[in-house]
């Protein structure tokens, strides 16, 4: 099961992989990703999804083109 859910108010992007109870969370800088109590991850949040996407988006029509391979950190 996954579910992706955007929230435009706060834009955050979720990504739920599991319905399970969050036993704890890393923070990543904007990536926040949530584990169960079995230490698998259950759901990833991204902070600022739009600015995030959009250089992700942006990296990947650059490698497309064949420009470079590039990297994205948050």
């Amino acid at each position: 099961m996954s579910k992706v859910t955007y929230d435009g108010v706060s834009d955050t992007l979720s990504i739920l992989f599991s319905k399970k109870q969050i036993a704890y969370a890393e923070d990543h800088g904007a990536v926040i990703v949530n584990f169960d109590e079995k230490g698998k991850p259950a759901e990833i949040e991204i902070l600022n999804a739009s600015k995030f996407m959009g250089d992700i988006f942006a990296a990947i029509v650059k490698a497309k083109t064949g420009e470079t391979q590039l990297e994205i950190t948050a």
